[in-house]
């Protein structure tokens, strides 16, 4: 099930809603509990048994360190086992086909396995779980008693399939005590539509643009058709995930929980680290603090601080994906934050601020072609095409003809990944609580009818067309 479909908004939604805040205190998580088994399980009916034995076999670890914190050496062996278990499952049903495939054509073999379905959000809910066991391990959260609890902060449904990561010692307490306030049910409810609304009207229209270009041989098409496909794509992705990202957000805020942010304007940044510590906020967060750190971060000197970043973003493009285009993304990324870091970094700052944004987006927007693409044949003619080397270096008539179908959505896209709107809204909602209460209350009515209209286009434009999964969703 996804948030952006009629059964979800219609059906799902509101029966969660209601019952939840009927029920009494002791049977809400409970509720929530159930009701995220049950929306994970409506799309992965048998894959539904990995969620479990996840959770299951993390509770039993989090009992296992707090009973053995007196023993150094069994302490460490239960971790060492709770990693290997937990990136056992991961191998087993998201890498497992890739790894037999590398060997197959390393040693010119042919080992054949079965094919192995890929649960939806697996990489996501395997981290929140190693995050659970870390966190008690390091006493940043309480081992739960209660594995029913256990089970709710991995499944919790607003953000299961795709984020954001949810750290363990950030909702402990809230899962034992929050407070649903009218305030904080209505703020839910404008960032889901917001998120609804970057989805389904911004992502899904670029991402049409981008399917239709990624679909022909790059070889064929012009250096400006290449550079819209790759753009479109750039927008589409950062629509989809932080959609999701904003919908999740606002959906646990109707339930009571606050979620961190997880996307920061990200497409705004003046250099790589920038940009990272904007997207994908919690991701990078987790690297940080359970690999960084761990392998010594730069604290040993700069050969391994380098060798550990190297370590950090080929494991995030390996994370994202199991094919060696997304490893070389990773390691790609990897490399221009090294860069930064020995030299990069500092000519940026002293460099003018339009340039350095220049860079940046230059850079992300050319890995994406690693990201977006379905093997490094593909991803090198298509970097030949936006670069000239196809021997169509050129704008082009297909260039043209993209840009006016779809020049209004690639400008509104444009302006809603930067702060602009934001500050816009924020200085008129100053400026008519200024004024008194007709200017106020003309203002509240104002942004109700635009939020109605956000939310009323995007369930026109969900009926309308072709269901669009999240992207994210096979990670």
């Amino acid at each position: 099930m996804v948030f952006s479909s009629p059964v979800f908004l219609f059906l799902f939604l509101p029966i969660m809603l209601v019952t939840y805040f009927l029920m009494p205190r002791a049977l809400k998580n409970y509720l929530l509990l159930a009701g995220s088994l049950f929306f994970y399980a409506w799309g992965e009916p048998v894959l539904v048994v990995i969620m479990l034995l996840s959770i299951g076999m993390n509770y039993v670890f989090g009992l296992a360190v707090d009973a053995n914190r007196g023993s150094s050496v069994k302490l460490k062996w239960v971790m060492a086992v709770m990693i290997v278990a937990n990136l056992g499952i991961l191998v087993v049903f998201k890498y497992a086909q890739f790894l037999i495939g590398s060997v197959n054509t390393l040693l010119s073999i042919s080992i054949e396995i079965p094919d192995i379905p890929l649960p939806i959000g697996i990489s996501f809910f395997t981290f929140q779980s190693v995050s659970y066991v870390i966190d008690v391990y390091r006493k940043d959260g309480e081992a739960q008693k209660n594995p029913f609890n256990v089970g709710l902060y991995i499944s919790l449904f607003p953000q299961l399939i795709a984020g954001p990561i949810v750290r363990y010692q950030t909702i402990a307490a809230q899962i034992k005590e929050r407070q649903e306030t009218i305030a904080g049910f209505a703020y839910g409810i404008r960032r889901f539509i917001i998120g609804l609304g970057k989805k389904i009207i911004i992502a899904d229209s670029c991402g049409r643009i981008a399917d239709q270009i990624f679909a022909q041989n790059p070889a064929d098409f012009s250096t400006g058709l290449a550079w819209i496909g790759i753009i479109a794509y750039t927008f589409q992705i950062y629509f989809d995930f932080s959609g999701y990202s904003d919908m999740a957000i606002g959906l646990a805020r109707m339930f009571g929980f606050n979620l961190l942010e997880n996307f920061n304007y990200p497409y705004i940044s003046k250099s790589i680290g920038e940009f990272w510590r904007r997207w994908n906020i919690s991701l990078g967060s987790w690297f940080r603090d359970y690999v960084y750190i761990p392998l010594g971060g730069n604290r040993k000197g700069e050969v391994h601080t380098y060798l550990n970043l190297l370590i950090v973003w080929t494991l995030t493009g390996v994370w994202h994906g199991a094919d060696w285009t997304f490893v070389l993304w990773g390691t790609y990324n990897g490399l221009f934050i090294m860069l930064e870091k020995a030299f990069l970094g500092k000519m940026l700052k002293r460099s003018n601020r339009a340039l350095a944004h220049i860079y940046a987006m230059f850079v992300v927007v050319t890995g994406f072609v690693f990201f977006r693409s379905n093997s490094f044949s593909y991803a090198f003619s298509y970097l030949g095409s936006m670069f000239g080397f196809n021997g169509s270096g050129s704008w082009g008539m297909d260039a043209s003809f993209q840009l006016a179908e779809n020049g209004v959505i690639l400008l509104i896209a444009l302006v809603a990944s930067t702060s602009l709107l934001k500050k816009i809204c924020a200085w008129v909602e100053n400026k008519a609580k200024q004024s008194g209460r007709i200017r106020a209350a003309g203002y509240r009515f104002m942004a109700t009818s635009s939020y109605s209209l956000v939310l009323v286009t995007s369930v026109v434009y969900m009926i309308s067309n072709t269901f669009n999964p999240f992207i994210y969703f096979r990670f």
